[in-house]
């Protein structure tokens, strides 16, 4: 990344905690891209979803047609989470 690139706080957390849990770099880039098409649903920052919000965004994927695996329907739980285990990945 360039010093001119501003992380926002919930993604450096994200990048801390995956790099934490030693996931590869796709992982990683699978990961902000799931939490991205998220926060794209939700309007705002995804660590500020309820579960119901969560919930809500499994229900599009699936009504949506959206070829999807249990990776993306829980993805969007990392933003929510406090700690990388809260990412509830298969």
């Amino acid at each position: 990344m360039s010093d001119t690139t501003t992380v926002s706080p919930l993604r450096q957390r994200m990048i801390e905690d995956m790099a934490a849990r030693k996931l590869t770099p796709n992982t990683q880039r699978s990961h902000i891209y799931s939490c991205k098409r998220f926060a794209a649903w939700l309007k705002r920052s995804p660590d500020t979803a309820t579960p119901d919000e969560v919930r809500g965004f499994q229900l599009h994927l699936i009504e949506s047609g959206t070829s999807i695996c249990n990776r993306t329907i829980w993805r969007p739980r990392f933003g929510t989470s406090r700690s990388p285990r809260g990412c509830r990945r298969c």
